[in-house]
């Protein structure tokens, strides 16, 4: 889907679908905004007709499309409800967003001109609007499309999208434009099947980006290397597998020479039987979403290079596949990570942690960044604590926890605090290794949390676990490419802001 802005008048931009609002001035009183009220009188009054009748419904999300035959030059006209004024925030602007992004889609147009962003958002400006806008729009026409073709009223549909001109609009949609390249990347990397996206498919993912975008370096360390490094954590858990694990280490240098980087560390259990401590075979074809934290990584990663934004920037993608063989990991096993601390495998399915700790240790130490966060599908606790609309961020960091907290608010990429207590930190005591790897059933996401800044000692670090906001359990539906927006945000604002960042 492509953007494009246009400066004629509303009756005489020839789409086949217009797309207006109706919000609400109070809790009952309908409220045009300019588009609607232009395109009312253009209709003789039609859309006033059918809000009295009620077929016109300004509750936010709600939509009805209209055969627009009496209008000049659109074909069909869809009315979006926006919700009341005085509670339209981010979350509900996007909210209604979807719900038109869904309709279009469903009317199969090919094209349309869209005003949405005319209405105002009680924490963001207009601006911020036509970028939510414009995603949103992008997310709702995602279709999987590598082993599976489409069918034809299920396929993308919509070529282009128009927008009002106005001043900053186009850098807005711009700035939309590749954000929506690195949630696209996340999202198909998180639906392909195992058996295509494995260790060795996540290298050749950050080969093929290094060689797009100039710039962008990259570094694939082997399993001789990281034995020679002592990464026995991260190597036991893919022992079990006929692919080979991979340390997936891409950098950009867009910020102050010199300028300590940023860096995310990313889970890429490419498919997690659980190992020895086997998963129930119910929803374990689902497992292959378990790398998406390394897909966050590299669709972050995508946005920067495809905006060339000023900023320092790793990404270390820490890749395996967790399988039960003779040569797995058990349950009782003690293995000495690359920080030299012991850990007794209590649960060869808490495998994440296990890879992240190594990962963590070597970014450190080698990246030396100024900031690090972690990104995975940790735990299924972090589900249950959170469901589906926050992704869960742990740190001992008050200022870095603020930090990635207003990102979300910001990209409507939400994330929540839990603690990260030292009282928590005894669950890990074991008596025959410096910990074990996982605390038992109280506080599981936190514990895991706690496991992790094990190796994160000397950094300023945070971890994120996104198992409930990555894709949606028990469900056919796709990844979310969820929190690319977050932190993209996140380093974005570290440059000082977006007009910075893009040097406007």
């Amino acid at each position: 889907m492509d953007f494009k802005t246009t400066q004629q008048p509303l009756d005489q931009i020839r789409v086949d679908c217009l797309i207006i609002g109706v919000g609400l001035a109070d809790e009952d009183t309908p409220s045009f905004g300019p588009s609607a009220k232009a395109t009312d009188e253009t209709l003789g009054g039609l859309l006033t007709q059918l809000t009295e009748r009620g077929d016109i419904q300004a509750k936010v999300g709600q939509t009805l499309m209209l055969p627009a035959t009496s209008h000049p030059s659109a074909e069909r006209i869809l009315v979006v409800g926006m919700g009341e004024d005085a509670k339209r925030n981010r979350m509900v602007f996007k909210q209604a967003v979807e719900a038109a992004g869904e309709a279009l889609r469903k009317s199969r147009a090919k094209n349309a001109h869209c005003t949405l962003a005319e209405f105002p958002i009680t924490d963001a400006d207009t601006h911020w609007g036509v970028r939510q806008t414009a995603l949103t729009l992008v997310h709702t026409d995602y279709v999987y499309e590598a082993t599976k073709k489409p069918k034809p009223d299920a396929a993308p549909a919509t070529d282009w999208v128009s927008f009002p001109e106005e001043t900053g609009v186009e850098a807005e949609l711009a700035i939309a434009k590749g954000i929506s390249q690195g949630v696209g990347l996340c999202r198909n990397l998180g639906d392909l099947p195992p058996n295509v996206c494995n260790p060795v498919h996540l290298a050749e993912v950050a080969k093929q980006m290094a060689g797009e975008h100039g710039g962008l370096a990259v570094e694939i360390l082997e399993e001789d290397q990281m034995a020679e490094l002592g990464m026995n954590a991260l190597l036991a858990v893919g022992r079990g597998s006929e692919c080979p694990s991979k340390l997936i280490h891409l950098r950009w240098r867009g910020g102050p020479e010199g300028e300590p980087p940023l860096a995310l560390v990313g889970k890429g259990v490419t498919f997690d039987t659980g190992g020895i401590s086997i998963k129930p075979g119910a929803l374990m074809e689902q497992m292959k979403f378990d790398m998406c934290g390394a897909a966050t990584a590299l669709g972050v990663m995508k946005t920067v290079a495809s905006l060339k934004l000023k900023i320092n920037l790793d990404i270390v993608v820490a890749a395996v596949e967790n399988m039960p063989d003779g040569k797995a990991y058990r349950p009782g096993d003690v293995i000495t990570s690359m920080s030299g601390q012991t850990i007794e495998v209590h649960n060869t399915d808490a495998e994440g942690r296990m890879i992240l700790a190594d990962a963590l240790t070597w970014t450190g130490e080698h990246v030396k960044p100024k900031a690090m966060v972690d990104i995975a599908t940790l735990t299924g606790a972090c589900v249950v604590a959170l469901g589906h609309h926050a992704s869960g961020i742990m740190t001992q960091d008050d200022e870095l926890a603020e930090e990635l907290l207003g990102a979300g608010l910001e990209a409507a990429d939400r994330g929540w605090r839990l603690p990260l207590w030292d009282e928590y930190q005894k669950q890990l005591d074991s008596p025959f290794a410096d910990m074990q790897n996982i605390g038992g059933m109280a506080a599981g996401t936190i514990t895991a949390g706690c496991f992790l800044s094990r190796f994160a000692k000397d950094q300023r670090w945070a971890h994120i676990d996104i198992a409930g906001s990555a894709w949606v359990w028990g469900k056919p539906g796709s990844a979310t490419g969820r929190p690319v927006g977050l932190l993209v945000q996140w380093a974005v604002n570290h440059a000082g802001g977006w007009s910075k960042a893009l040097d406007q």
